[in-house]
């Protein structure tokens, strides 16, 4: 695959994908997790409370590893593996770009005063698992 349709692939997947594993480091060991992703190009977006651990985590060490996209198909169905940079907002711009009702469940709204949007810029991106080819690695 060329790098143009390895870039219109994965973002297939982000565009189709909401829910995937973010990984953290805590205390030199990866810590992993279930979160909702939205992604502006292959910039990707999630919420939390800042009073969780993946806070704490990332202001100690901002790498994260991410996988997104597979659905239990099996051989064949495409995922992403990317490596980034997390970065935390509380702006009031960034919340309203990435607010929706999805969110509700688990703030108050979008002026909820725990409510942060974690920013993951892709140092990274590798598609798997495509059929009958090698992992492709998107450069960024």
């Amino acid at each position: 695959m060329n790098q143009e349709d390895v870039k219109k692939a994965a973002l297939k997947i982000l565009e189709e994908s909401y829910v995937g594993t973010l990984a953290t480091i805590k205390g030199n060991k990866p810590h992993s997790r279930y979160m909702t992703f939205f992604n502006d190009d292959f910039t990707l977006y999630t919420a939390t409370s800042k009073k969780t651990q993946k806070v704490d985590e990332l202001e100690a060490n901002p790498h994260a590893h991410i996988l997104l996209g597979y659905e239990g198909e099996g051989v064949g169905d495409s995922f992403l593996e990317i490596e980034g940079t997390m970065s935390i907002h509380d702006e009031r711009e960034m919340i309203d770009k990435v607010w929706n009702e999805h969110l509700e469940g688990w703030f108050e709204g979008p002026d909820d005063p725990n409510l942060v949007i974690l920013a993951i810029k892709p140092d990274r991106v590798r598609l798997m698992n495509k059929k009958g080819q090698e992992p492709q690695t998107l450069e960024l």
